[in-house]
């Protein structure tokens, strides 16, 4: 066995493993020693220090991409000690809420200063400052904790080299040896000093971005486009003959696996590939290739990998990933450039920003270096609001949402007090109902939304992650007091394919065959078709449906994108930025559709919303050509937050030759504008053989809603929603 599959077991084994316990305990140590510091940009400094100074290094066999967490136990007198702090002191702690991470920091600027050039920069800045000021008093305090958070980075990197030293002299294995050895020196110089060569670089990008998640307890940072700041390390080394393209490629395994070994599962990170450049060019180059080509050698949900497909891709690239797809990987996804970039563009990004944005998770979309975009935040389940106006209350308990998911920061959203009134009498006064509600939800999660962000303008800090965001220290200010140059909110819209199914079939059934009352309707529908499965089959199968090239209902789609579009452009966010919608759902389908009684559309009560923006589940009745044509018939352009089309086909015995088919019918979607687009090739039989047997497909990857999970891990009814995507033949 290789050792990239030595090391692909190993990362596969992690996903039973408990999580880690150290940094909770390290933090809870560092906040109580923390409690005099009169600044909470500072006190939150010399946590994240105190966490990155207590951490055990961890270096396993055949490892070259160094830094994880150890997952020892904690000892008896370490557990009491954490209880404690979790039932005296946690409740009590100052409210943080609202999205974190979602984000690739400035790479470009670690590999070329190092932390030793950011230490310069904030000691120049802090030269500048006048104390007697107090503008310069609370920036003096922010420089204090950023130089506190890269001083622990650089000793954390030099407990790695001491590991690394020991290990080499025990080492009876000469060729491991020199292997630990070399760890060592790279450690020695990155992340303090610039990186000199492709090892070092791609040691320092994953160094910083690991101690990101430890020493600030939160996961998600993203790598951004690593075949872009790698480049001019990989050519030098590559004329210089340090590196052949094999051994990079092994690195690059090596970086991609050592994601699932500290990322809890159930998420997304990776990085992006491809795309153009400031001058439109397109930057597709022999880097890419070797990202591409890892993804057939490390075969798991991490990393996720977007592809930023142009008409001027180069071809060697696009057929790449299409032999990807075509062989069952589920990465990578196919992401828009063009669109994108112009989206960003209409935000005020200039073209050499726009050109560098990240999928921040899934779909979402934040620009690399310079972010402080809440996404996802929060999901709104358009159908709920459908069933708001009609007198149905969601499925659970009193704490659920009655309108749209759950804020990040543990709240429930809920539209303004809009009580159902009289049934509408026309469809024309259902929709103008249903957009009131809708202005009412947008406006009821901007208030949220901003009221999240304030606390972290008053409560929170992350100076380490502040040290690598512009334009926080040229500002002389915290990530979560503004300094960071975009700091706009992504609302996600959930359900948008039922919604129009269900609004067309209430059209045609209700007010223009009249075969069926709005009372009886929601009766059935309180009932979930109790003793009414014909009705049920009558919404399902005599209703058009989006997803079919359908004008009627499209439409429908059409309109209510565009109100959602038009209404959240009306606000700003607490720090001064956007509020930019999306449509994509992560897992939140299933969890608002379990939420949600059954829907006009035919839907069972507590069935998964759609899982996109595509068609519901099934609904392809005209094949995928049909279903992309639906998908596009809205402008994707301003809905930054995050686009997602979700496409199933059957494995087919050549898959050689459906590569080419598949690339076609993907490229038809982009070409007529379409943001994102991912693909399961996997076969209905896998998929029943994986719910009965889990334990022989552990390492099944799936599509979900704008990520990709391993099958036996997900709830039976997200199991059920994947078995029931439509399959195409091609």
């Amino acid at each position: 066995m290789s050792r990239i599959e030595r090391l692909r077991a190993h990362a596969l084994a992690q996903l039973a493993a408990p999580a880690p316990q150290e940094p909770e305990l390290l933090h809870a140590r560092a906040w109580l020693t923390s409690a005099g510091e009169p600044w909470t940009v500072v006190r939150h400094g010399r946590v994240t220090a105190g966490i990155l100074a207590g951490l055990t290094p961890v270096i396993e066999p055949d490892e070259l991409i160094v830094g994880k967490f150890c997952r020892r136990s904690l000892a008896a007198d370490e557990t009491e000690e954490l209880r404690r702090f979790r039932q005296d002191v946690e409740p009590a702690l100052p409210p943080i809420w609202g999205q974190r991470a979602h984000m690739a920091i400035d790479f470009d600027k670690l590999l070329r200063l190092g932390i030793a050039g950011l230490r310069e920069q904030i000691a120049d800045y802090r030269d500048r400052l006048d104390l007697a000021r107090a503008e310069d008093l609370e920036k003096d305090a922010f420089y204090r904790a950023c130089r506190l958070t890269l001083d622990a980075v650089v000793a954390y990197a030099g407990r790695y080299a001491d590991l690394a030293e020991r290990q080499a002299g025990a080492e009876p294995d000469p060729g491991r040896s020199a292997e630990l050895r070399e760890i060592a020196a790279v450690c020695r110089r990155v992340p303090e000093l610039p990186a000199r060569t492709f090892r070092q670089a791609v040691q320092a990008a994953h160094f910083v971005t690991f101690c990101l998640c430890a020493g600030q307890r939160m996961s998600l940072f993203q790598l951004g486009r690593p075949d872009r700041y790698l480049l001019p390390f990989y050519r030098r080394d590559l004329a210089a003959g340090r590196i052949t393209p094999q051994a990079a490629l092994e690195l690059i395994d090596c970086l991609a696996l050592m994601l699932s070994e500290y990322t809890p599962a159930g998420l997304a990170v990776g990085w992006m590939l491809g795309g153009r450049d400031a001058s439109s060019a397109d930057v597709g180059n022999e880097l890419t290739e070797l990202f591409l080509e890892s993804i057939g050698h490390v075969r798991l949900s991490y990393p996720s990998v977007g592809l930023c497909w142009t008409a001027d891709t180069p071809r060697p690239i696009v057929e790449q990933a299409g032999r990807l797809l075509a062989q069952g990987l589920s990465h990578p996804a196919l992401f828009n450039d063009d669109v994108i970039t112009a989206g960003l563009i209409a935000l005020g990004l200039p073209p050499a920003e726009a050109c560098l944005y990240q999928n921040s998770t899934c779909v979402e979309i934040t620009p690399i270096g310079s972010s402080n975009v809440y996404v996802a935040s929060p999901y709104i389940n358009l159908v709920q609001l459908l069933h708001d106006e009609l007198g149905l209350s969601p499925l659970a308990g009193p704490g659920q949402a009655s309108v749209a998911g759950v804020l990040p920061g543990g709240s429930a959203l809920a539209g303004e007090d809009l009580p159902a009134r009289r049934l509408p009498g026309t469809f024309d006064d259902l929709l103008a109902r249903y957009r009131a509600r809708l202005n009412a939800a947008i406006r009821a999660a901007v208030i949220a939304d901003n009221v999240n962000q304030a606390t972290r303008r008053y409560n929170g800090g992350f100076p380490l992650l502040s040290c690598f965001v512009n334009d926080c220290l040229a500002r002389g200010r915290d990530i979560d007091h503004g300094g960071a140059r975009y700091n706009w909110i992504e609302p996600s819209f959930v359900g948008l394919a039922n919604l129009a199914d269900a609004l067309a079939a209430i059209r045609r059934f209700v007010y223009e065959e009249r075969v069926l009352s709005l009372d009886d309707l929601v009766q059935a529908l309180a009932s979930d078709f109790a003793g009414r499965e014909n009705l049920r089959l009558m919404l399902l199968h005599r209703a058009p449906k989006y997803g079919n090239d359908d004008e009627g209902v499209d439409a429908l789609a059409v309109q209510v994108t565009g109100w959602i579009g038009d209404e959240v452009r009306l606000y700003n966010t607490y720090l001064g930025g956007r509020f930019v919608s999306g449509f994509f759902c992560w897992i939140m389908h299933e969890q608002l559709g379990r939420a949600t009684c059954a829907s006009a559309d035919g839907r069972r009560a507590g069935f998964p919303l759609g899982d996109g923006s595509g068609p519901a589940q099934g609904r392809e009745r005209r094949g995928p050509t049909a279903a992309l044509l639906s998908a596009t018939k809205w402008d994707h352009t301003p809905h930054l937050g995050g686009i997602a089309v979700n496409l199933k086909f059957n494995r087919p015995r050549d898959g050689e030759a459906l590569a080419p088919r598949l690339l076609d019918l993907l490229e038809t979607y982009l070409k007529r504008g379409g943001f994102e687009v991912q693909v399961n090739v996997v076969d209905k039989a896998t998929l029943l053989a994986a719910r009965q047997h889990p334990e022989h497909y552990r390492d099944l990857v799936v599509r979900i809603g704008g990520y990709s999970d391993y099958f036996v891990g997900l709830s039976a009814e997200m199991q059920e929603e994947i078995i029931m995507r439509a399959e195409h033949e091609m």
